[in-house]
This record gives C-alpha cells, structure tokens and sequence, in this order.
C-alpha cells in the first residue's frame, strides 16, 4: 500500500485511528489561521496516543523558528512547511522537512525543482489565505510531470472516491489526505478514514511495494 499521511488531525481519537488503519505520518497544524490548528498541550496528548513507528509532523506557516523549537519540545519527528520560507532556512536542519508547492500552474515545476533535495516535496491546491486543506484537487498533469523529477507527496482534495485515480495518473511515493476524510474542518470521519485506507488496500491499482515516507 502506498505511503499514506493524515494531515490536520486534532484529537488524539482520530490520530490513533488513523494509525491503526495504516498512516506512516499524522499531520498536526500549529498555524494559529487554521480550522485545523491545536495548541502544544493537545499536540502532546496526540504524540503521546500514537506508537512510536508513527511518525507526527508539524504544519507551519512562515514560523520557523517555533517550529524547530517545538519539535524538540514536543517530540515532532518533522516539520511541514506552507509559508514563504527561503530554501536556505531549511536547507540542512538535523530533522526531516516537508515542503509544500502549490501546484497553480505549470510554474509549480519549477518551484519543485528549487526545493532543496534533502526536503520531501508535498504537492498541494494553490490558497494563499488557507495554506492548504482546501478539498481542491491540483492538476494532476503538472504534479505528474513533477514526479517523474523527485519523490512527491500528492495532496489536494484527495478521497475514497478519487484517490486510486489520482495516484494512476501522479504516480506519487506516498500521499496526504485531510479534508477528504473529514465530517468537519479538524474532526476526521472515522467511517471516511476506514473506507480510504480499503480502498488502499485492496485496490490492485494502488502502488506496491512501498514501505515508508521518506525523503
């Protein structure tokens, strides 16, 4: 089954089922904006519900000095980055990095391509104010392109219904699925999350033979 990461999960309920279902990654967004956002002591309780072969990663925007301090802090295994952060502020830091391209236009190739090799590319809808989360599916045939450059994380309006079509097309290492299994912004639906992850599984046409998300 293809690498599969639960983003904006903000109880511990849903990051434990999400675990238990089969996500590599939990995704927990620190941007104070969001519909999504939790504070350090609900991140800590849902850090501590999940087994440690599940790695937890922190979605910011534009905060990263918060965001290396509250890896150590709270035990992120990573960070995700949505903002407008230079390459250079995260090209070596001593933790894994996910950064986010919005996939606009065919401009997003580019953009990919500057993203330093070490960090994991996430391909995401383009909104400037929600930094993601949208329910937006991208054009599948710029992240393509992109994919056939570097390993990428699909993102974007992403479900049960749409997910073996949009991996047979991107050919993506892994994916990152959040409103697609929601009933509201930041509260997963646990009947969504079961019926992707059988998707996943049983479909002959999902990717095989992947065993982590890495960078």
């Amino acid at each position: 089954m293809i690498p599969v990461k639960i983003c904006g999960i903000t109880s511990p309920d849903d990051a434990v089922l999400a675990a238990e279902l089969g996500a590599q990654v939990i995704g927990l967004v620190f941007w104070p904006r969001s519909p999504r956002h939790v504070d350090r002591g609900r991140a800590r309780e849902i850090v501590s519900a999940v087994p440690s072969t599940v790695d937890v990663i922190g979605v910011f925007v534009n905060q990263l000095p918060e965001a290396l301090a509250l890896a150590g802090e709270i035990g992120l295994r990573g960070i995700q980055l949505h903002g407008d952060e230079d390459p250079d502020t995260y090209r070596d830091l001593p933790l894994r990095v996910i950064r986010a391209v919005a996939v606009r236009d065919e401009s997003a190739v580019e953009a990919a391509a500057a993203v330093p090799a070490a960090a994991t590319v996430l391909l995401d809808a383009h909104d400037p104010v929600r930094r993601g989360g949208t329910g937006r599916a991208i054009d599948w045939s710029v992240a393509a392109a992109i994919a056939r450059q570097r390993q990428v994380i699909l993102s974007g309006g992403l479900n049960a219904e749409n997910v073996l079509e949009a991996i047979a097309a991107v050919r993506p290492h892994a994916i990152d699925v959040s409103s697609g299994v929601e009933s509201a912004p930041g509260r997963k639906d646990h009947a969504k999350l079961r019926r992707l992850f059988d998707v996943l599984r049983h479909s002959s046409s999902a990717h095989a033979g992947h065993s982590t998300i890495r960078k």
